[in-house]
């Protein structure tokens, strides 16, 4: 039953996100274009939300804290990659590669 308002509650943040990263875009940036990258790095910022409310009470066999926080911050980093590839594509390609380490760390570290 927690799970059905969890994915309720993210279908909403969803659409939130959509509009905001539509009125960013337009109004802020006066470009449409980086309205995907934007929709990717605050979906992965609700993502990272999801994780802490999920290891506060984790279901059993449902997808853990960590899995949820690794996705989020994978979409972080793509949709901050993709933003910095107009600037350069050198710091996207740096982006992407100190989340991976520090992801691959962090489950290294990781106890059960």
């Amino acid at each position: 039953m927690a799970e059905d308002r969890r994915t309720l509650l993210s279908v909403g943040a969803f659409f939130i996100i959509l509009v905001v990263s539509l009125l960013l875009a337009l109004q802020v940036f006066n470009n449409w274009t980086l309205t995907f990258p934007l929709v990717l790095l605050l979906f992965g910022v609700w993502m990272l939300a999801l994780a802490g409310m999920r290891g506060s009470s984790p279901d059993k066999y449902a997808r853990s804290a960590f899995s949820t926080m690794s996705l989020g911050l994978i979409l972080i980093a793509v949709g901050g990659a993709w933003y910095l590839f107009g600037i350069n594509w050198l710091y996207s390609l740096a982006l992407i590669l100190l989340v991976l380490a520090a992801l691959a760390i962090a489950a290294a570290l990781r106890r059960k």
